[in-house]
């Protein structure tokens, strides 16, 4: 048995402290409140990103951001400080 799910990813904006980067394996760590929109509650989780998002970005920096969830991942389609 198939089970189809919908491929339309979640997002939601949110502010966070970024914890830890490791831009070459594309991850970013975020210390953040909950984001409703996403079922998450506050904590610090490991989105993946793409590392040229990650220019000018570092740790300890408080950054907005908007994350999804793809394919039961979450990643940061953008971030800005």
């Amino acid at each position: 048995m198939v089970t189809t799910i919908s491929a339309q990813a979640q997002e939601a904006r949110a502010k966070g402290e970024v914890r830890r980067i490791d831009a070459a394996n594309g991850k970013i760590t975020i210390k953040h409140g909950a984001i409703g929109q996403l079922e998450l509650p506050a904590m610090t989780l490991v989105y993946l990103i793409e590392p040229a998002l990650l220019v000018g970005i570092a740790p300890g920096d408080t950054v907005t951001f908007v994350a999804a969830r793809k394919n039961d991942q979450y990643v940061v389609v953008s971030i800005s400080k």
